[in-house]
C-alpha cells in the first residue's frame, strides 16, 4: 500500500541592483535581481522546501547552508536536483507540484511551461509541475517592488 505525503515550501528574497533574475530555472532581463547566497531563484527554493519537509529532510537551509562558499551563486535548478535525489534516496517520489509565484514582475505568463519543463527536468523527469502568479494586487512589499515571494505545495509517495 503507497503512503502519500503533502508539503509546503515559502521562499522569499530582496531585490537587489545590478543582480541577475533567476526565476524557474530562467534568466529574466532586468536591472534588479534576488539578493540570495545562491542565484536566489525563489520558484525553486519553495519547491524545494516542499519536497524535504514531508519526508522528514528539513529544508533548503539544512541542506545548503547559506554559510557554505561553494554554493554561492550556484543555479537554483542544481539545489533542486541534489534535493531531489535526497528525496529519492529515502523513498520518496514526487506526484505532482504546483508553485505559485508572487510578484509584479516579471510577468511569467509567456514562459510558464518552459518554466515548468525546466522544473521537472531538475526532478529527473518526475512528476508534474505547475508553476502560477499572483500580484496580490500590488499590496506588501512584492506589491511596492522591495521583493519578490514563491509558495509550493507538493505531494509525494512512497
Amino acid at each position: 500500500m503507497s503512503e502519500y505525503r503533502v508539503g509546503t515550501g515559502v521562499d522569499a528574497h530582496a531585490l537587489e541592483e545590478g543582480v541577475p533574475l533567476v526565476l524557474g530555472g530562467l534568466e529574466f532581463l532586468s536591472q534588479r535581481g534576488l539578493a540570495g547566497h545562491s542565484d536566489g531563484d525563489v520558484i525553486a527554493h519553495a519547491l524545494i522546501d516542499a519536497i524535504l519537509g514531508p519526508v522528514g529532510l528539513g529544508d533548503i537551509g539544512t541542506l545548503f547552508p547559506s554559510d557554505d562558499a561553494t554554493l554561492e551563486g550556484v543555479s537554483s535548478l542544481k539545489l533542486l536536483a541534489d534535493a531531489y535525489d535526497a528525496v529519492r534516496r529515502v523513498g520518496w517520489k514526487l506526484v505532482n507540484a504546483d508553485v505559485v509565484f508572487i510578484g509584479n514582475e516579471p510577468r511569467i505568463g509567456p514562459v510558464r511551461r518552459e518554466m515548468e519543463t525546466l522544473l521537472v527536468s531538475a526532478l529527473g523527469g518526475d512528476g508534474t509541475v505547475t508553476v502560477r502568479a499572483t500580484t496580490t494586487d500590488g499590496l506588501g512589499f512584492t506589491g511596492r517592488g522591495e521583493g519578490l515571494a514563491a509558495q509550493a505545495v507538493a505531494l509525494l509517495v512512497r
